[in-house]
């Protein structure tokens, strides 16, 4: 019987591709589904036999494992070396972004807290 072995929502693509490139030199037979025009099917690999299944869960946690191990690697390299951008680095490329999301945020506080405000103050 088919059985999930790895989600893709929410997954980056290049880590999606090197789980099926794990699958693939390991001859495991799988399959993929997408989440569907509306996102609201299940995105995965799947495998249709159970003894695969077994194999490649296995080999999926070892890769996410070392995978998880290497980003953190990667990332402290990055902070390390002053490759992670500051608050202001954002500013400067990207202003609308920045004050796009600044906006939203005071946008989720007001509608948050006057509701709270008027009811205390009624």
């Amino acid at each position: 019987m088919a059985s999930i072995v790895f989600r893709l929502n929410n997954v980056p693509e290049h880590e999606a591709d090197l789980v099926r490139a794990l699958l693939l030199e390991n001859d495991i037979d799988f399959y993929e589904t997408d989440a569907g025009r509306w996102g609201i099917s299940i995105a995965a690999l799947w495998v249709k036999e159970d003894q695969d299944k077994l194999k490649a869960r296995a080999l999926i946690d070892d890769f996410q494992v070392l995978h998880s191990q290497n980003m953190r690697a990667q990332f402290q390299e990055d902070l390390d070396a002053g490759r992670v951008p500051s608050f202001w680095q954002l500013l400067s490329k990207s202003p609308v972004m920045v004050i796009t999301y600044w906006a939203l945020i005071a946008v989720v506080l007001l509608i948050t807290i006057v509701p709270i405000y008027r009811f205390f103050n009624s």
